[in-house]
């Protein structure tokens, strides 16, 4: 909406002034920002709108035809360029993807990219990196055993790129996303949000943002929490969700303990979950996707057991030996 003259003429007519008072991360036009992962029900919250305002409008906005010039700068943001590889045969191989339209975490994404090549040094992996979305085909796909999503936030992939994700995890590929590639506000592709990560964003703690809490084993059996302690403390940024991702299959690896942090977001918002997932694994056909909600600061990618607990994530979802097991 914030793109189209006609659109922002009617939001500023319903509310002069407040969203030209936001500020540029939250109501910018040029990716990344923050308002490519808003609804028009988010952002009224930001700026103070009455829901009767929206149910007012909401008829105005509809009735908008969708112009060429429209379609033109909605489709900027995307991008078909299909990188060239050059991969070293005989070893496990890693898409390193770092697309971001919304929220960009800049200290997380160096960090976490420094941290997965170093991993890939150490395990004897080939790894390569790109922001590029036109990766996502067949061709390019296939040269991969996994893919890493590296807090990739906002709309990344155009309608054939998601198709070719979706086929590639689908017959057995594996994925692994990291801390803001869950906490987008709003998805705009249901697959990825309910099928592939099972659970929805719903908030963090503001005060403070940063909080020391305990991590906890739910699983040791699990390939990927062999060799972990059983609990350890580390700060971060703590996200929580709408569902618990059980529900929607996922086989809990971590969890987090609220009772040693302050699960409270904005304007008192209750964060609370009482059973927290923290990261989780899912079967996806053949696939295996992996996702764990830590990782907002850079120092995350230098605690030993988040590292630890990375490594063998992306071992166990590019692990094509056997066909994914739902309790596994």
């Amino acid at each position: 909406m914030l793109l189209s003259p006609a659109a922002r003429a009617i939001l500023d007519k319903a509310a002069p002034g407040r969203f030209s008072r936001l500020p540029p991360q939250f109501a910018g036009t040029t990716p990344p920002t923050f308002a490519a992962i808003l609804t028009l029900r988010e952002a009224s919250q930001l700026v103070g709108l009455a829901p009767t305002v929206l149910t007012t409008i909401d008829p105005e906005l509809r009735a908008l035809p969708v112009t060429n010039a429209d379609k033109i700068a909605r489709c900027a943001r995307y991008d078909t360029v299909r990188p060239k590889f050059n991969l070293a045969k005989g070893k496990p191989r890693a898409l390193l993807f770092q697309k971001v339209n919304g929220f960009y975490h800049a200290d997380a994404v160096p960090a976490a990219h420094d941290a997965f090549v170093a991993m890939a040094a150490r395990k004897g992996w080939a790894i390569a990196a790109t922001d590029k979305g036109g990766a996502f085909n067949a061709r390019t796909l296939g040269q991969f055993d996994v893919v890493l999503w590296n807090n990739n936030s906002g709309d990344v992939l155009t309608l054939s790129q998601r198709r070719a994700l979706k086929v590639y995890i689908e017959n057995g590929g594996g994925f692994v996303a990291i801390h803001g590639a869950g906490g987008d506000p709003a998805y705009f592709w249901d697959w990825y949000a309910d099928g592939l990560l099972g659970a929805r964003f719903k908030g963090h703690p503001m005060a403070p943002q940063f909080q020391d809490a305990r991590v906890s084993i739910a699983d040791a059996s699990h390939p990927i929490a062999k060799g972990l302690p059983s609990e350890w403390t580390m700060n971060d940024e703590w996200y929580s969700f709408k569902t618990n991702p059980r529900i929607a299959g996922a086989k809990v690896i971590l969890t987090l303990d609220e009772s040693t942090y302050k699960p409270v977001g904005p304007n008192g918002q209750d964060l609370r979950m009482g059973d927290h997932p923290l990261a989780w694994t899912k079967c996806i056909g053949k696939g295996r996707a992996f996702y764990s909600a830590i990782g907002h600061r850079a120092e995350s990618y230098s605690q030993p057991q988040h590292v630890a607990l990375l490594e063998a994530a992306i071992a166990w979802a590019a692990d094509k030996s056997q066909e994914c097991d739902p309790r596994n």
